[in-house]
C-alpha cells in the first residue's frame, strides 16, 4: 500500500479514536496528528479541514449501516428473523469496532454533517424503513408509520450497542438478547 495511503489510515483511525473519547470539539488537529505520527500539516494534504475529515468517518460508518440493513432488507425469511440479524450485524460491529459504531449510532454531530453525510445518514433509516414496511404489509409489525416503528425499534437496539461499546454487556450476553427481544415487541403487531 502506498505510503500516502498508510498516512490517510493513520489520521482516520487517530480521529475516529479522538472524536469518540474527546468529542468533536474537544480534539484538535494538532492531537490528531500527534496521534497518527505526523505533522499536523499533514492532515491537510489528505482532507479539507477537521470538520472534512469527521464528515468522512461519518460517511464511512453510515455506509456500513446502511449495507447491513439494505443486506437485512434483501435477505429471505420471516422479518422478524432479518430484524435480529440486522440488530445482531449492528451489536457485532459495535464489539469488534466500536467507535465506527459510536460515530453513527450513538454520537450526534448534527450542524456538522455536510449534505452527503446526511444523505448517507438516510441510507441505513430508509432500508431499515423498507423493512418495516414489509412487515406491516405481512401483518406482523404494528400499524401506522414504518418511520415510527424504526425509530422505535432502533432507540432499544442504540441501548444495546450503548452498553456494548462500554463493555458493560458482550455481544452475546443476556441484555443483549433481551434487547433485541425487547426491539421485536416494540413493533411486532398484537396478536
Amino acid at each position: 500500500m502506498p505510503t500516502a495511503d498508510l498516512t490517510r489510515q493513520r489520521l482516520v483511525r487517530a480521529a475516529l479514536e479522538l472524536f469518540t473519547t474527546q468529542g468533536y470539539h474537544g480534539t484538535t488537529t494538532g492531537q490528531i496528528a500527534r496521534k497518527a505520527g505526523v505533522a499536523e500539516g499533514t492532515i491537510y494534504k489528505h482532507f479539507e479541514s477537521k470538520q472534512h475529515l469527521l464528515n468522512e468517518l461519518y460517511r464511512g460508518a453510515a455506509r456500513w449501516a446502511a449495507r447491513a440493513a439494505e443486506e437485512a432488507d434483501a435477505a429471505p425469511g420471516p422479518v422478524r428473523e432479518r430484524l435480529q440479524t440486522l440488530a445482531q450485524r449492528i451489536v457485532t460491529g459495535a464489539a469488534q469496532d466500536p467507535a465506527v459504531l459510536q460515530l453513527y449510532f450513538l454520537d450526534r454531530p448534527g450542524a456538522l454533517l455536510d449534505e452527503k453525510s446526511r444523505d448517507a445518514g438516510r441510507e441505513f433509516h430508509a432500508a431499515l424503513e423498507r423493512l418495516l414496511a414489509r412487515g406491516k404489509a405481512d401483518g406482523v409489525i404494528r400499524p401506522g408509520a414504518a418511520e415510527v416503528w424504526a425509530g422505535v425499534w432502533l432507540a432499544v437496539i442504540r441501548q444495546a450497542v450503548e452498553r456494548v461499546i462500554a463493555r458493560d454487556w458482550a455481544e452475546n450476553s443476556p441484555g443483549v438478547r433481551q434487547s433485541v427481544e425487547g426491539a421485536w415487541s416494540a413493533v411486532a403487531a398484537r396478536s
